[in-house]
């Protein structure tokens, strides 16, 4: 595979740096296929020291922590910041930061690249709120068309913004490395759910759904819903059997995510972001042979359709949730063939075959 003769390529997301695998994983690919790779994030107050890296990672420390004072802020920053450096490519991470990388890109006359994780205005913080969304809706439409070259996670995503702006974005999912392993499922039976705790993730019915599960549910993660995904469990009364675990860095996951015997992929179908989506989770799942329970939209089904690895449901009311979960907890054959069909689809389904599409992609930038 041809090298890159050390192009530098700077990346640009919001949020911390540690808990990015997606990130990590992109970054890393292209450091060893011969880019100089600059990761740039925020500092956060929870925030763990970075671990080195093949590339650069750099964090800005903001004032403010949330809302539209905060994007103010953290673009403003970026810009000047990336406006001194020296870059031969510049690639935003979803909408949040893609103005900056708009601006610096024109200045220098350098090729600029739109990796969007998702629909940004179709999630449902987004979405719900009419002022937030004709305002990020407007930067999208400005935005977006300017951005010839760029890939996303999923099909459905794709033909939107196809659909939407006319720009044909390639497909780079979120597939984890393979790595050899034991899986080592733990001797008491839990599910686990890994990953934001975020609204539109569908807490509102399997906290409640869980009153009527023979099985612990960990909740490894954080976000804009953690909040209210805790009083949700205080009100049923669920402290015993819901285990909020925080965030907890990628190494460290893998542990919980193997020892699992149930993982959970649930969106709430209020916006198309959720409906297209492909989390990540879901292929982390598969990687470590855990069976799920998972939505049954459209990209979940095709993976489904074709190495059955996951029990999919048409709706997520608690009672559905509830008789599901009961069902892969109860039927060890079911069990066993979700987790050995796990295990021969993640030969297929990882970040080695996925990494050329992307090493390509900036091959071909370049060239």
């Amino acid at each position: 595979m041809q090298l890159a003769g050390l192009k530098t390529v700077y990346f640009t997301v919001t949020n911390d740096l540690s808990f990015d695998q997606r990130m990590r994983r992109i970054c890393g690919s292209l450091s060893a296929a011969g880019y100089h790779v600059v990761l740039v994030g925020r500092l956060l107050p929870y925030s763990k020291p970075l671990v080195d890296k093949q590339f650069k990672q750099i964090r800005l420390r903001c004032r403010f922590k949330k809302g539209w004072v905060f994007y103010a802020e953290f673009n403003i920053m970026l810009f000047f910041y990336l406006l001194k450096k020296k870059a031969d490519a510049v690639c935003a991470i979803d909408l949040d930061t893609i103005l900056p990388v708009l601006l610096v890109s024109k200045i220098k006359h350098i090729p600029r690249v739109y990796d969007a994780h998702e629909l940004f205005c179709e999630m449902k913080e987004v979405v719900t709120r009419p002022s937030i969304y004709r305002l990020w809706k407007k930067i999208e439409k400005f935005a977006v068309p300017k951005f010839k070259y760029g890939y996303t996670v999923s099909t459905p995503i794709a033909q939107e913004f196809k659909k939407m702006y006319n720009v044909s974005y390639q497909v780079i999912r979120n597939l984890p490395r393979l790595n050899s392993f034991e899986r080592s499922p733990s001797a008491q039976k839990f599910i686990l759910y890994q990953g934001a705790v975020n609204e539109g993730r569908s807490f509102e019915t399997l906290i409640p759904a869980m009153k009527n599960v023979e099985a612990k549910l960990f909740i490894c993660g954080d976000g804009n819903f953690m909040q209210q995904a805790k009083k949700l469990v205080k009100e049923n009364g669920l402290e015993e059997k819901i285990v909020f675990k925080g965030m907890i860095l990628p190494d460290e996951l893998v542990s919980y995510t193997q020892a699992a015997y149930i993982g959970i992929t649930l969106f709430e179908n209020n916006g198309a972001s959720n409906y297209f989506s492909l989390a990540n989770r879901f292929f982390d799942y598969i990687n470590a042979g855990l069976p799920q329970v998972c939505v049954n939209y459209p990209a979940y089904k095709e993976i489904n359709d074709e190495h059955r690895i996951a029990l999919l449901i048409d709706d997520l009311k608690p009672e559905t949730i509830s008789k599901t979960l009961n069902n892969l907890l109860a039927d060890g054959v079911l069990h066993d063939e979700l987790k050995n069909n796990c295990m021969k689809a993640r030969a297929v389904l990882n970040w080695q075959q996925e990494e050329k599409k992307l090493i390509s992609f900036y091959n071909q930038l370049f060239s």
